[in-house]
């Protein structure tokens, strides 16, 4: 007979585990799901943290990656990630990559590549995991020392292992270095760590990437443009959004000495007038101590403070790439015949800002056949995986692009030589899950890169209505120009003028006149303008430009001669291109 289970029996087995201990557990909710994917994850993490150090030190980056297979072993690799950054100060290096959720962005209100405190520190923990070798890392303040830790993370107590430590001096500049051991497996082509290189240099077209693989082959993704995106500032939570747990929690640890100084101090957007609105609607005293406010009151005055109207968040606190710097970056990796690029004013989700862009290319090197490349990018992190389950996706499958002079199927990409590159810039990102790999659907972010799509794809069916034109001018030309010669020598036997003479003037002649053929551009706009007028989802601004756009297109038709195509500023000539790739 079995023996008697008691509460106390069971008991028995209740214990505590630390965060480090979960995610070695489940590693795949860290984007550590298999061999190909982990490698990738690890130069992700590592190569984020270099880009975010310089940019917040405001040091254009100069990054170095390298991997190398290790002898006599299948599926393994080390890999070592430099950069030019400001390095970190020798107290933080062991609890930075020892330590899962240290960090210095978790409790900010700014955009930022990072946000949880564990993506450096989980790729060192896999590192151990996979091969059982501590990570090494370097670190230049730039006092003239270098700093060299060897580490493990203790899983048990989720605290920095140090295996060795070191300072020697006679180092100048600035920079850190990590070298890791790790299992995993190297691919090229979709999803690969090429195709994340070549992402992240579209959207961070003022970092320099160096990079040589594990055959020894280098690549250098190179700095186009000269400066970097503006400074993102931190900002104070905005009330909308905010739930009721997290108000008590912040009412408990503010240390501000009443419930005005609270409302004024701990959040942005508030005013004289909607606190005296907020306490009013609540009943609660303005001079009562935050601490002193029970659950009850809590819930009043979220209630108030949902009521009241506030006005948006700050905008500041984010960091676009920028509509010419995103030109400039998908032109140097995809060298296309036409970019189109997009920078949405800010909008708000919950209380949190976010922004859209949007770059177009067409054409060029892009593949003829199959359907467009779809770039998905998060505060300028390309998302590689879970496409489908994205919001960014959502937004693109939904779109009308035949609106713009391109094939598509139902609930599917656009075909052709396409490639859509979006972006959301956000204080903070609603991923799906800790992987990161994919944006929740919230309407008004669906709403807003629907938006940008639609403005920058405008621009391409323009491009496209006057290259479709220019390309039926020169087939009629062409019909004409056959004809040319026996004209001229049926003129000639008449006239007895010499028929050279007479093929020039045929010749130019026909030059001036087949400009005349093609008609009006502007008709290829004004279907886009009415659907989207009626849809409701063109703002005033891009009314006005749009208006504005065809005023002049007419205007230019008036009084210009006749020509046989217009070259819109968006367009890059080809002949440029090539003489880029021969160089």
């Amino acid at each position: 007979m079995a023996a008697n289970i008691t509460a106390e029996t069971l008991s028995k087995n209740h214990k505590s585990i630390s965060i480090a201990e979960f995610f070695e557990k489940n590693k795949h909710l860290l984007g550590y799901e298999n061999l190909q994917k982990s490698l990738l994850t690890c130069i992700r993490e590592a190569v984020d943290n270099s880009l975010d150090a310089c940019e917040e030190a405001r040091i254009l980056p100069d990054i170095y990656l390298e991997i190398q297979k290790v002898p006599d072993k299948t599926d393994s690799f080390k890999i070592i990630i430099e950069d030019n950054g400001p390095g970190i100060i020798k107290a933080n290096i062991p609890r930075v990559f020892g330590k899962l959720l240290y960090g210095s962005k978790f409790h900010r209100l700014k955009q930022s590549r990072g946000q949880q405190g564990i993506g450096i520190s989980a790729a060192v923990l896999y590192a151990q995991l996979t091969t059982g070798k501590a990570t090494k890392v370097y670190s230049k303040t730039g006092d003239g020392n270098i700093h060299i830790y060897e580490l493990r993370i203790d899983t048990s107590k989720n605290e920095p292992e140090i295996i060795t430590e070191t300072t020697l001096d006679g180092y100048e500049g600035t920079g850190t270095r990590i070298e890791m051991f790790i299992k995993g497996r190297y691919s090229r082509g979709k999803q690969s760590i090429p195709e994340y290189l070549q992402e992240t240099a579209i959207m961070n077209p003022y970092a320099r990437i160096i990079y040589t693989d594990p055959e020894g082959e280098k690549f250098d993704f190179e700095r186009v443009v000269e400066s970097l995106p503006e400074e993102s500032k931190e900002i104070k939570p905005h009330p909308a959004g905010l739930q009721l747990g997290v108000l008590i929690r912040m009412l408990d640890v503010s240390k501000t000495k009443n419930l005005t100084g609270f409302l004024s101090e701990e959040f942005s957007r508030m005013g004289r007038t909607a606190i005296s609105e907020i306490i009013l609607i609540s009943q609660l005293a303005g001079k009562t101590k935050p601490k002193k406010i029970t659950r009850e009151e809590a819930d009043k005055l979220l209630s108030a403070m949902q009521k009241v109207k506030i006005q948006n968040p700050p905008t500041n606190c984010l960091s676009p790439v920028g509509s010419d710097a995103i030109k400039e970056g998908i032109k140097k990796e995809l060298r296309p015949e036409f970019i189109s690029s997009v920078t949405r004013p800010p909008a708000v989700y919950q209380g949190n800002p976010f922004l859209i862009e949007v770059g177009i290319a067409y054409g060029g090197n892009l593949e003829k056949e199959g359907p467009a490349k779809l770039f998905r990018y998060a505060n300028k992190v390309p998302l590689l995986y879970e496409q489908s389950a994205c919001a960014i996706t959502k937004s693109v499958l939904q779109n009308d692009w035949k609106r713009y002079h391109l094939k598509q199927s139902a609930n599917s990409l656009p075909i052709g030589p396409l490639a859509i590159s979006i972006h959301i810039a956000s204080v903070w990102v609603p991923y799906t899950s800790e992987g990161k790999e994919a944006i929740a659907s919230y309407p008004v972010i669906i709403k807003e890169v629907k938006l940008a799509i639609q403005e920058a794809g405008r621009k391409l069916s323009s491009y496209l209505g006057k290259k479709k034109k220019a390309g039926l001018q020169e087939q009629k030309k062409s019909i004409f120009a056959r004809y040319i010669g026996e004209i001229s020598g049926a003129l000639s036997d008449l006239t007895e003028v010499p028929k050279e003479q007479i093929d020039v003037k045929m010749n130019e002649l026909l030059e001036a006149k087949i400009g005349e053929i093609g008609g009006s551009v502007t008709d290829l706009q004004d279907e886009d303008f009415k659907k989207d007028k009626e849809d409701g989802l063109l703002s005033t601004t891009t009314k006005k430009e749009i208006k504005q756009e065809q005023e002049e297109q007419e205007e230019n038709t008036k009084n210009s001669p006749p020509r046989q195509a217009t070259l819109i500023d968006n367009y890059i000539p080809s002949d440029d291109i090539e003489s880029e790739n021969n160089e």
